[in-house]
């Protein structure tokens, strides 16, 4: 498992009839597990209480308030249990601390041979218990695959990391902040979203006219040095192909603004208004832009598609890697469990080695294509895949989801722009499902399997309501 950069609170039950070995045993063994993943913890020093665990109400006051010093830090709690434990102690310290984050459950087997006074566990049972309490408290937690596993384990090992997302996309969430640049283009209806129900559920809208983006770039100078500074950015991002350079001057202008518009609101992600009023009336697609936003982990989408971005930026959290907005698209021939992803294209070039600088020939239809450059060109190549998207469902006042895993492939597809072949099983039952909810035509995708993770963060711990697809 990749070394995460993530601090947990420990929480070790005890029960004192039980060999005191087992909780000393515990605390070296799940200690050591973590540091070597690169996990800070707050836990008890031994001296705090009885062995560093938790079983009195007072043991539970003392864990609660290293737990509030540190509040700001603890992303997840990890409860361990040698032994049965005592539930209300943990039950008690994780309602005094009140830090509402993930929580995970974690018991030791017995041994077969060691059922004796001097060495049994009762984890078994304990487990069940602590759950029972909780439950009972109002406090949501996570599971383990196996009901009682060694922390060294390779199925904990999974379900820690799993848990890991989980804690990164429910702290990321709470408060993320996402700019709406423009309006949405008239025709798409698609991308309607509350900002109501966002705010309800802790995520701000901050919204700008293009116009006041545009009017900036345009009393820009390609002489001034911030312009040239883009520039070379650009230049050093992807290379330009064809690209006229007056057009590359443009393109750097924009990112220019946008990167101060991000700054100055302190954003997280963003939505762009591109069709069509971008390419009119500066003459150029931001798409360059939105892609190196996204590659920097500053989630990018066009269209004023807000959901999307955010989507991308939950993606982002499970996984630690850039989530990109596509189209589904196009039918792949005649394979029912294959379908064409596309975008005339904003993706992060983690996606794409072969990223080119490039126009859209489609939107070029319309506005010349002249006036798209900006745009991107390059296949992405097999990969794992998560997908998914959230929405606001405005008419039933709530926030639902849909994720799922698949793969990318690298069967044969001639066309332009941002593509890749998506193979995902029942990917029929999967489209009916998004039909007959009224989701958008716009999905996410990221180059992980993540979508355990977030469906156990919406649904959970944030209260969504989540479809897992294959799940």
């Amino acid at each position: 498992m990749k070394k995460q950069n993530i601090t947990l609170g420990v929480i070790i039950g005890n029960r004192d009839f039980f060999p005191d070995k087992l909780v000393t045993e515990a605390r070296i063994e799940v200690l050591k597990m973590l540091g070597e993943q690169g996990i800070q913890t707050i836990i008890l020093d031994e001296t705090d209480t009885k062995l560093g665990g938790v079983e009195t109400y007072t043991d539970a006051r003392k864990c609660a308030d290293l737990f509030k010093k540190h509040k700001d830090a603890i992303a997840g709690v990890l409860v361990v249990l040698p032994n049965f434990g005592d539930e209300r102690g943990i039950a008690d310290t994780l309602h005094l601390a009140d830090l509402k984050v993930p929580v995970l459950i974690q018991g030791y087997p017995d041994e077969l041979n060691k059922l004796n006074v001097a060495n049994r566990r009762d984890s078994w049972c304990g487990k069940i218990s602590v759950c029972n309490n909780l439950y009972q408290y109002g406090i949501k937690y996570s599971i383990t695959t196996k009901h009682v596993v060694h922390p060294t384990d390779p199925s904990f090992l999974a379900d820690l990391k799993q848990f890991l997302g989980v804690c990164r996309v429910v702290k990321g969430m709470k408060n993320v902040r996402i700019g709406a640049i423009g309006a949405r283009p008239t025709a798409f209806n698609t991308v309607r979203y509350s900002e109501k129900i966002l705010q309800k559920n802790g995520i701000s809208v901050v919204t700008c006219d293009l116009s006041e983006i545009l009017g900036y770039a345009n009393k820009l100078d390609k002489s001034d040095q911030r312009v040239k500074d883009h520039l070379e950015k650009i230049h050093n991002y992807a290379s330009t192909g064809k690209t006229p350079s007056e057009s590359l001057i443009q393109m750097a202008k924009l990112d220019v603004v946008l990167n101060d518009f991000m700054t100055e609101n302190q954003l997280d992600a963003n939505a762009i208004q591109c069709w069509t009023s971008l390419q009119q009336n500066f003459g150029c697609n931001v798409c360059t832009s939105s892609s190196m936003f996204s590659e920097g982990m500053i989630p990018s989408a066009c269209e004023v598609d807000v959901t999307g971005t955010l989507s991308m930026y939950a993606m982002q959290l499970a996984s630690g890697s850039p989530s990109a907005l596509v189209d589904w698209n196009n039918n792949y021939a005649d394979d029912d469990e294959k379908c064409v992803l596309f975008h005339c294209g904003n993706w992060a070039k983690s996606f794409l080695p072969d990223i080119e600088i490039s126009n859209a020939p489609i939107l070029g239809t319309t506005v010349g294509v002249e006036n798209t450059y900006g745009a991107l060109d390059g296949r992405t190549p097999a990969s794992p895949l998560t997908f998914g998207r959230i929405s606001t469902d405005d008419t039933r006042g709530i926030m639902k989801a849909y994720v799922g895993d698949g793969v990318l492939t690298d069967d044969e597809l001639k066309t332009f722009g941002n593509r890749a072949v998506a193979k995902i099983p029942n990917l029929q039952g999967l489209m009916k499902h998004i039909c007959k909810n009224g989701f958008e035509h716009h999905v996410v995708m990221n180059a992980s399997h993540t979508s355990d993770a977030l469906k156990e963060a919406f649904e959970n711990y944030m209260g969504w309501e989540v479809y897992h697809h294959g799940g």
